[in-house]
């Protein structure tokens, strides 16, 4: 079910807040007139995220929040129900990644990205589920990314915790529909490349420069998508026409949209220049308050992208129906 009460008198967490996508939903929940709990690490750029709510027309809290310690959550819960009275929804968007061959990745970063995109999700639903039983309903939105779909190489980290995301969000909603739950709404997005600072905070060791992979779309996209989430629920929705065309391409061909994708992300998510060993922003903060990553020259290469990929989704039909006819012959 959708929130219970109109976005302009409702409550909404947002984990991640502090850049990128984070920013982009409380902007547009901003101008809608919601109250936003701002949470991440980097106390100095949600207070600016927050003045930028208040201009906008949005209420806003501030609160320093660690996903990755259930008891820093707890409190993030806590203290948006004390400001507010209730929590109407929450998105758990935080995310690291580490960018390399799975085998020269740190078990350490492996592990920190495992606990910042899954436990910090697993967190995010344990402190709200209360808050939203007691508020009557509400709406649980998951910041997935594609890759908890398909999968890309160098991503190893990332896509297990994506894919992690996603089955977790799909139990929860089960559970809560048979023991009579059902009032709250566990929503899953899935966005393609979009263009915020995450790939220059990456954690990277592939001794190359790191860049998101074309079609890339501006944060506002994904925010609007989970405005929508919040007032019609659904199971999952994709942002950016490109996640789509992914996802239809992955289950009807699997075996050969994974090779194509291997070759098209090894071509294109690493620019010209060579990069040092980084930890990247796995272990420590350094956001900035940017809603956008300024890949601006990358997004005009969408319509041109988003063409490939409809050649590459023509010809995975015709590869489909070929082998579908193969196997219907008589004798096989």
């Amino acid at each position: 079910m959708p929130l219970t009460r109109s976005l302009d008198d409702s409550t909404v967490v947002i984990t991640g807040a502090s850049s990128g996508i984070g920013i982009a939903t409380a902007y547009a929940l901003a101008r809608r007139g919601a109250a936003v709990v701002l949470a991440a690490r980097t106390e100095p750029a949600l207070e600016q995220v927050a003045q930028r709510c208040q201009k906008l027309g949005g209420r806003a809290l501030v609160v320093p929040t660690d996903v990755t310690d259930l008891e820093s959550v707890r409190q993030l819960a806590e203290q948006a129900a004390a400001e507010f009275g209730r929590i109407d929804a929450w998105v758990n968007n935080a995310a690291v990644s580490a960018v390399g061959l799975f085998d020269e990745i740190p078990v350490a970063e492996f592990r920190r990205v495992l606990e910042v995109n899954l436990l910090g999700t697993v967190y995010g639903i344990k402190a709200a589920l209360p808050y939203l039983d007691a508020a009557g309903g509400g709406v649980l939105v998951n910041n997935a990314s594609v890759l908890a779909e398909v999968a890309m190489p160098y991503q190893s980290a990332y896509n297990a915790a994506k894919h992690g995301i996603r089955g977790l969000a799909d139990t929860v909603r089960q559970e809560l529909r048979v023991t009579g739950r059902g009032q709250i709404s566990v929503c899953t997005v899935l966005p393609a490349s979009i263009d915020t600072p995450f790939f220059r905070h990456t954690a990277n060791h592939s001794g190359r420069e790191l860049v998101p992979p074309p079609p890339i779309y501006p944060p506002d996209i994904v925010a609007e998508t989970i405005v929508r989430l919040l007032r019609r629920p659904r199971r999952e929705a994709y942002a950016g026409g490109a996640a789509r065309l992914l996802g239809l391409q992955w289950r009807l061909a699997p075996a050969l949209v994974e090779r194509i994708l291997g070759w098209y992300a090894h071509r294109t998510q690493f620019g010209p220049g060579a990069r040092v060993d980084s930890s990247g922003n796995v272990f420590h903060a350094d956001a900035q308050a940017r809603p956008d990553g300024r890949w601006h020259g990358r997004r005009r290469q969408l319509v041109r992208m988003t063409a490939a990929f409809g050649l590459a989704a023509a010809g995975t039909a015709v590869g489909t129906v070929a082998v579908i006819n193969r196997r219907s012959r008589p004798g096989r």
